[in-house]
């Protein structure tokens, strides 16, 4: 095997999909802006997305420092300086998303406007979308191989002898350690910008939307993006800094997560397997997902550029669904050839002693099966929230009976659907457990996210669309443009459904295997031997503990959202009430104070969830041990998940019911009705379900066990409970 090789073709894939990014947002950037009253709008939400991210990232650069610098100190000099490249690519990818998204916008408006023309302005709005969506990979992949060739193979840490991995010894915990430890700090930079980047960006903008909606909608009963509304511009900043540059931070993190979480249990398997031996086949095993997920990119490319260079594009969805299954098809092709070349010269004992059943194909079938998983559980989450099936229509019709009974009936539909994607997971845990062990787990939520810049480059180009339709609103120009931006809007909606399915899904192979690596971490010291016996005290406790953390998390982020919504809402009607000729266009209503106010409620309610995530593994570790940390984390992914799924899927179904009121599918209601009223609610309600509380689930169980992981070397030798126990012998001998 020709490590050079495998790596080069990782290094042409981030080259590639770069290079394809650069070029994607040169020729958006070019495009023309429109009117003046066009680039007056486009520079206000611009220079809103701008200041918020720019004093978010103060904030995240003075936590994420001071993590450095602990890692560095009491864990490992590499996963310090591994960590803060980690949180340079989340923060980069982000930060660029953000940028073109914030450009990409008008000028999908003036396309609309200038040629009238659904597919000429696809174009735009995916070109814009697609830049997100490559720098995501193309990041990602950029600092792991970085990790990789900087620490593991020119820095030794790849090197074993007599069935040992290379180990390091921390000067100052005397505690040995090994790549697994820097892998995962780097993992660990980019879940704490996610963190940050979703919370703040979510409770920003639902509470600039809750805050539009409430007053604009079901008291003025003005359009929505109605420019005489003061939280409009607010509302379409949260759209970048939310949907845009917290969807790239989290996609991102989940995208690093399972890669490094596979490379990790493949360490570990080695490690603890007595009959597992062959240093090539861990290398191998090391490789795979690297390679793999640059494969991926390579399809992804491949599948961006096929609409963008196609003269004439007719159904937006069509168009979008080929973009990603010709990047899922390359990617799944590529791999299969990838894994057959990989592993067809090793020995079939050391294959089945790694636990990879089906010899050479193993790793690719995984993957296969975590792609397949991933679509299912998209296309149940788009039935359950799109307006085209029976559950959406549901809470439409029950708002005919008003506001109570759209909540009600919502949340019994969130709470069904949590049952057939949880199937979906179980049956790919347990096939790919079943095949390739826990390192097969680990290729399943590669497998979901191989594709990820496609499916992030489709979820951007929604967020992109509405911002251009609030900007022909505001610009007051032609209905018809309007049209169009809803009809892409619209499409975008339904196909970040499919978006939400991997996010979760991977979400939850990728905590697994985490979880089964810190048991192999732990199991070198405070646990005997990797089994989690949950009726172990301190298991239980921890169990029970970690069931209930992801409620008080939500509650923290819905209060933060409220709060901040509240506070919105009292500075719309004031202005509504003292701004003379507000309502007939003369006055100017103030956009820069509701701008403030989501800003600082953002920035103040981002900051307990965040240090939530981090913390309490931290401290229940060192006060308690390895045992009670991973009961912990059980109940933790086991609540979160179905507190996600319920808060995506109930919210996208209040918002499409909504949506399905004000075009007129209810007889006799449509905007301004009692039954939309009633609808406008409930997808108030919603609104930090699905945009807040679940994305960010995602990232509390992920940031959780490799904060565990990284961790354990130290608080399994160095705790209260322990030193309290070796007291207690001492004195007691």
């Amino acid at each position: 095997m020709n490590v050079n090789l495998l790596t080069i073709i990782v290094m042409f894939a981030v080259v590639l999909g770069l290079a394809y990014a650069a070029i994607n947002f040169y020729l958006v950037k070019r495009l023309k802006e429109g009117s003046a009253k066009m680039q007056e709008i486009a520079a206000a939400i611009r220079g809103g997305a701008n200041a918020f991210l720019l004093y978010e990232y103060r904030i995240v650069a003075v936590i994420s420092l001071g993590i450095a610098v602990l890692l560095a100190l009491f864990i490992a000099w590499e996963a310090g300086i591994a960590f803060v490249l980690g949180a340079l690519m989340s923060s980069a990818a982000g930060y660029v998303g953000m940028k073109i998204a914030t450009y990409a916008n008008v000028r999908v408006t003036n396309t609309a406007d200038e040629t009238r023309d659904v597919g000429k302005t696809l174009k735009v709005a995916f070109r814009g979308g697609s830049v997100m969506g490559l720098c995501v990979a193309g990041f990602a992949l950029l600092g792991a191989l970085v990790v990789y060739l900087c620490f593991g193979w020119a820095g030794g840490m790849l090197a074993v002898e007599g069935g040992e991995a290379a180990v390091h010894i921390n000067p100052v915990t005397r505690q040995s350690y090994h790549l697994s430890v820097i892998l995962s700090g780097y993992a660990l930079g980019c879940s704490v910008i996610a963190m940050f980047n979703r919370v703040g960006g979510g409770i920003y903008t639902k509470a600039a939307d809750m805050g539009a909606d409430l007053v604009g909608k079901t008291e003025a009963h003005i359009p929505e993006d109605d420019p005489r509304n003061p939280a409009t511009i607010a509302d379409n900043v949260g759209d970048n800094v939310g949907d845009v540059a917290g969807l790239g931070a989290d996609l991102l993190e989940s995208y690093v997560g399972a890669i490094m979480a596979t490379i990790i249990l493949a360490l570990e398997i080695f490690v603890h397997t007595a009959g597992f031996t062959s240093e090539s086949l861990l290398l191998k095993l090391i490789l795979f997902p690297l390679v793999f997920a640059g494969i991926g990119l390579v399809g992804c490319v491949l599948g961006i550029a096929f609409p963008l260079l196609r003269r004439h594009l007719k159904d937006a969805h069509i168009e979008l669904n080929l973009a990603t299954w010709i990047a899922a098809g390359v990617t799944l092709i590529g791999g299969c050839i990838l894994s057959i070349f990989l592993f067809q010269g090793e020995e079939a004992s050391q294959l089945a002693a790694a636990k990879q059943r089906l010899g050479a194909v193993t790793p690719w079938v995984a993957c296969a099966v975590g792609v397949v998983a991933g679509i299912l559980i998209g296309i149940i989450s788009e039935y359950y929230t799109s307006d085209k099936y029976r559950p959406t229509r549901g809470i439409a019709e029950a708002s005919r009976g008003g506001p109570a009974l759209t909540v009600t009936k919502g949340m019994a539909t969130g709470m069904i659907s949590c049952l057939l994607p949880v199937l979906c997971l179980c049956a790919a845990i347990f096939i790919c457990y079943a095949i390739g062990g826990m390192y097969g787990v680990g290729c399943g939520a590669v497998g979901m996210l191989s594709f990820v810049a496609a499916t992030v480059s489709v979820d951007t180009y929604g967020p992109i669309s509405d911002n251009a339709g609030g900007i022909a609103e505001m610009s007051g120009l032609d209905p018809e443009v309007r049209a169009i931006t809803d009809t892409l809007d619209s499409v975008g909606n339904t196909t970040a459904a499919i978006g939400k399915g991997f996010a979760i899904g991977s979400a939850a192979l990728a905590t697994m295997s985490m979880m089964s690596s810190y048991l192999y971490a732990a199991a070198e010291g405070a646990m005997s031997e990797l089994v989690l016996n949950v009726m172990r005290g301190d298991v239980l406790v921890g169990a029970l503990l970690g069931a209930a953390l992801p409620f008080l998390f939500s509650g923290l982020l819905i209060n933060a959202v409220t709060a901040s919504a509240e506070k919105m809402v009292g500075e719309v009607r004031r202005q509504f009430r003292e701004i003379e000729g507000i309502m007939e266009g003369t006055g100017k209503p103030d956009h820069k104070t509701c701008i403030t106010i989501a800003s600082q409620g953002a920035l103040r309610g981002m900051i307990a969830p965040a240090l939530i995530a981090v913390l309490v593994p931290l401290v229940c570790g060192f006060l308690f041990g390895a045992g009670l940390v991973g009961g912990l984390l059980v109940g933790a992914t086991l609540t979160a998940i179905m507190l996600a799924v319920y808060a995506g899927n109930a919210g996208g179904a209040w918002d499409n019911a909504k949506k399905y009121v004000e075009k007129g599918g209810l007889e006799g209601q449509g905007k301004g009705s009692p039954a939309h009223d009633a609808a406008v609610v409930g997808d108030t309600v919603g609104d930090p379900l699905k945009d807040t509380v679940g994305p960010s689930l995602n990232i509390l169980i992920k940031i959780m066990s490799t904060v565990s992981l990284v961790c354990v070397v130290v608080f399994q030798n160095f705790n209260l409970l322990s030193a309290i126990d070796g007291a207690a012998e001492l004195f007691g001998g």
